[in-house]
């Protein structure tokens, strides 16, 4: 076979499970850029062994999953985990903390992709877990294989990855929103309060927002490590936020991780200009959680616009 037959072969047979693949190292990693560079990675090693891989033994998804996981799992021995400030302490309870960031705590960032086990609660939870049962949970429960096939992929017994998986599952129910409790973005109902928070931020009317959170709603800021719980103080900080940057505020939807997300832009000197991105999670129509990014690289790999489009309000 010719070397440009070769390669297109590889394609044909590897560049449907890319994406996929890009998803598990992002939810193994926590960072979209390291999980480009690691599926990229992993297609690399497959294309050198090629020649060895037998398709009696495993189907190319399931050989491509064994070459990923190694990646990951080599790749976090020399990477720390990455948290979101509410799994680092305690909640602030002072509005007028210094709003210092932490630029070498390598931070969990969001995704834009919106497929199956993204959800960043559950990301997150995922980062505080071992690597191996990181891997077991996601093999097992996001991508469904067996628990034979994540044996052969990780080089252990059947009896160690059912081991594995449940102290995993206990480990992430106790951290993680439940999946079930979190709404798609376009439930009627999320996307109403969605509308109902753009508006009140607009007009900064903190009683109105805060009637929109849960009692327990969090707010945090990675890479600022301080984090806040409850409608009192969610809304103390925002009351805060409009008395030290004004108000004025234009309010964008977006989505990430499958979620509702709204681009931010803040008023000053020279107009507007694009302050975070945040990450919402929406429970029986209320605003639950509220995770706001202000990296520089989270808001270039959203290719979020430095200023609003010309009239448009958010809505």
């Amino acid at each position: 076979m010719s070397s440009i037959t070769a390669e297109a072969d590889f394609a044909a047979r590897t560049g449907p499970h890319r994406r996929e693949l890009v998803a598990y190292c992002y939810r193994m990693l926590g960072s979209p850029q390291e999980a480009e560079d690691l599926a990229q990675e992993t297609l690399l090693r497959a294309w050198k062994a090629r020649e060895r891989y037998d398709e009696r033994r495993a189907s190319v998804r399931t050989w491509l999953y064994r070459i990923a996981t190694n990646a990951c799992l080599s790749a976090l021995r020399s990477r720390a985990r990455r948290p979101l400030p509410s799994g680092l302490g305690a909640p602030s309870t002072d509005p007028e903390a210094p709003l210092v960031p932490v630029l070498d705590v390598p931070w969990l960032q969001p995704s834009p992709d919106a497929g199956a086990g993204m959800r960043l609660a559950f990301v997150a939870a995922l980062q505080l877990l071992p690597a191996r049962q990181r891997a077991v949970l996601v093999l097992r429960d996001v991508l469904e294989f067996s628990a034979a096939e994540v044996a052969a992929q990780l080089g252990a017994s059947v009896a160690a990855v059912n081991s594995a998986l449940q102290r995993a599952r206990s480990a992430v129910a106790v951290r993680a929103l439940a999946e079930e409790d979190l709404a798609e973005p376009d439930d009627p109902a999320t996307r109403a309060a969605v509308d109902a928070y753009v508006r009140a931020f607009e007009a900064a009317d903190v009683a109105a927002l805060v009637e929109l959170l849960t009692e327990d709603a969090v707010l945090e800021m990675p890479p600022v490590p301080l984090w806040y719980r409850g409608r009192q103080d969610y809304g103390r900080f925002i009351a805060h936020v409009f008395t030290r940057r004004g108000t004025g505020w234009r309010m964008r939807p977006a989505r990430a991780n499958g979620q509702p997300a709204l681009v931010a832009h803040a008023p000053g000197p020279e107009g507007l200009r694009l302050h975070t991105l945040q990450v919402l999670d929406v429970s029986g129509g209320r605003i639950a959680r509220n995770t706001v990014f202000a990296d520089p690289a989270v808001l270039a790999a959203f290719a979020l616009p430095a200023t609003p489009p010309e009239g448009d309000h958010g809505r």
